[in-house]
């Protein structure tokens, strides 16, 4: 394994532990379909936007999957994993692109994710516990959407100037 790869496997199993520990430090749960507001995505927004598509996929669904087997939300995991998984996919190939360095581009991209979350939990939701109970969490989704867009455009815009950082992304 050439030291690059190993550099890159190495920043994904961080970024996914840190997208793990992100959305189980601060939880609030959601009554109606038994889950939680968390932080979460704000570290998948890091993680897809230094690493790329595939680092963005695997370390958001994995991580957040975990959040919720470690935190006794286990029902939620499949759900979270695509979910999670798809937002950082989403981020990262939509920043592809050059002009996606703009900050106004990336909070865009990044509100785009958030509301990708929102209606992938609401889906899930209604699956489970019914859209009337799916329904009374969206609030908490929205609320957490927006969290996470002013924590992730803060914490991209700070880390992605680090030299270290630029020459991880990839496909």
């Amino acid at each position: 394994m050439r030291e690059k790869d190993f550099k890159r496997l190495v920043y994904i199993a961080l970024m996914t532990a840190l997208i793990t520990v992100g959305t189980m430090v601060i939880q609030i749960p959601t009554p109606y379909t038994k889950g939680y507001v968390n932080i979460g995505d704000s570290f998948i927004f890091l993680s897809a936007s230094i690493l790329g598509p595939f680092a963005g996929f695997i370390s958001g669904g994995v991580g957040s999957a975990l959040a919720d087997l470690l935190s006794g939300y286990a029902v939620w995991a499949p759900w979270t994993f695509v979910i999670k998984g798809v937002e950082g996919l989403i981020v990262a190939l939509l920043l592809k692109k050059r002009s996606a360095k703009k900050s106004f581009v990336r909070i865009a991209v990044f509100i785009l994710a958030a509301i990708w979350m929102v209606f992938g939990y609401y889906i899930g939701g209604a699956v489970m516990y019914g859209f009337k109970a799916a329904l009374a969490d969206v609030p908490g989704n929205i609320i957490q959407g927006i969290g996470s867009v002013i924590i992730g455009s803060i914490l991209v815009e700070s880390l992605s100037r680090i030299k270290y950082f630029k020459d991880l992304k990839q496909g």
